[in-house]
């Protein structure tokens, strides 16, 4: 069968990265891609981001039986109009949406558009999808899926607990042309690369922990090093929730990566207690070129961390910031905004970056993101669709999305001063972040 995968592009891609440009490859349509050419289907994969006007040729010329799609909640909109296009071009293609929203909120893509939507891990399911496709036979009962039986859709039953090793390999040779126009701001080409799924934490701002039913599952280092070995790039961004939380396991890794003489410069996500609890460990990682972690601080005052569930103190925060300069790791810092925050706030947050001399502050505001507790009922959401469903499409983390203590436009007025005076102090200071691209597109990776 003939197989089209599509990364879809939003009207506004940010999601966390504040100005920092950022275009990462589309890894999970490589896993699935993986798959599906072991099981001998022809797959093509279309990077809307790259090649936004590419759609209407690429169906035309293509022909596939079946266009998948994946997502985050800001691009359930456009993951619906492009099933429709492509039902509209091809009528007789199958169409299967998944992603993490699709995950944690299936019923928004219970559209005509759509044949099938898949749940949590995608590679199984999807392969079980094609394989059926193939045969004649009907998509319910598939393990992880909702599939239209006709009016309505059905669950397939929960997918089978999974075996992280026995993941094929992303497929990265399908976009060789745009392998070299993946890139992190400096870090370019870049290269993403997952060694565990999952996170043990639970901060309720956050629903990845959710995705996979709060399990952290942990890939074989040998098979680790053994993918790392076939990337080109020399960058690499280690894009689990939470790599660091089992140091004897990342002590393992570095001895290995060592030993295959990998010369990559790595970028990773990091807790600051992960960060602090083991610092010859994270001196081991910087000598084989850990060379920015990506600390998802959210708050500098202890009531609000304690409100998020985080676990850590504002004294951690400055004892890792301080530990990492020490170290000579850069720090790509997330902050979140709070809709009750009044200009008292944001100028604390301001001078706390100032004082610290924070490497790189991003800024998000807090959204009731589905799969967290915010997010259970849509009352307090401000703008929804007719059919009752929030406006996914300002699900970007970069829209005020509830009702602001401030009048909405001083406040969104005071988050865009806030993000703007940094940004410019960073480009005009010649930050190295800055000296080698600018940025063009935000998007989370």
């Amino acid at each position: 069968m003939k197989v089209l995968l599509l990364y879809p592009n939003a009207k506004r891609e940010l999601i966390g990265w504040g100005d920092l440009g950022a275009i990462a490859e589309p890894l999970a349509l490589e896993y699935l891609a993986a798959g599906a050419r072991q099981d001998g289907h022809e797959v093509r994969l279309l990077d809307l981001r790259l090649h936004p006007h590419d759609l209407t040729l690429t169906l035309w010329s293509f022909e596939p039986d079946v266009v998948g799609v994946t997502g985050y909640s800001m691009h359930v909109p456009r993951m619906l109009e492009l099933c429709r296009q492509a039902k509209a071009l091809l009528p007789r293609v199958r169409t299967v949406v998944g992603g993490h929203h699709a995950t944690l909120m299936p019923e928004d893509f219970f559209e005509p558009q759509i044949d099938c939507v898949v749940s949590g891990e995608g590679v199984r399911p999807f392969r079980r999808i094609l394989q059926a496709l193939e045969a004649g036979d009907g998509l319910t009962g598939i393990p992880g899926a909702w599939a239209r039986a006709p009016d309505t859709f059905r669950f397939g039953g929960e997918a089978p607990k999974l075996d992280i090793d026995a993941l094929p390999f992303p497929d990265r040779s399908l976009v060789p042309a745009d392998r070299a126009r993946y890139f992190i701001d400096w870090m370019k080409p870049i290269a993403l690369l997952r060694t565990t799924v999952g996170c043990p934490f639970r901060c309720n701002f956050c629903s990845l922990w959710k995705i996979m039913d709060g399990r952290y599952y942990k890939r074989d280092v040998e098979r680790v090093v053994e993918e790392l070995a076939t990337i080109p790039e020399r960058y690499v961004f280690l894009v689990d929730d939470e790599p660091f939380v089992n140091p004897r396991r990342m002590w393992a890794l570095a001895e290995q990566i060592e030993a295959a003489r990998l010369e990559k410069e790595y970028f990773a996500y990091c807790r600051i207690d992960s960060f602090l609890r083991d610092l010859d460990l994270m001196r081991r990682w910087r000598d084989i070129g850990l060379r920015r972690v990506f600390f998802g601080l959210e708050a500098v005052l202890d009531h609000e961390l304690k409100d998020y569930n985080k676990r850590q103190a504002r004294e951690q925060i400055l004892q890792g910031l301080q530990a990492a300069k020490e170290l000579g790791i850069h720090v790509f810092a997330s902050f979140i905004v709070k809709p009750e925050y009044t200009p008292r706030e944001f100028d604390q947050l301001a001078t706390f970056i100032r004082e610290q001399g924070v490497d790189y502050p991003s800024f998000t505001l807090l959204t009731p993101l589905p799969g967290t507790p915010a997010c259970e009922s849509f009352e307090h959401i401000l703008e929804r669709q007719p059919n009752g469903r929030p406006h996914w499409e300002h699900f970007d983390l970069q829209h005020a999305v509830t009702r602001t203590r401030m009048p909405r436009e001083e406040f969104m007025r005071e988050y865009r001063k806030l993000q703007g005076v940094f940004s410019a102090s960073y480009r005009a200071a010649k930050h190295p972040l800055f000296q080698d691209h600018e940025p063009v597109l935000r998007v989370m990776p």
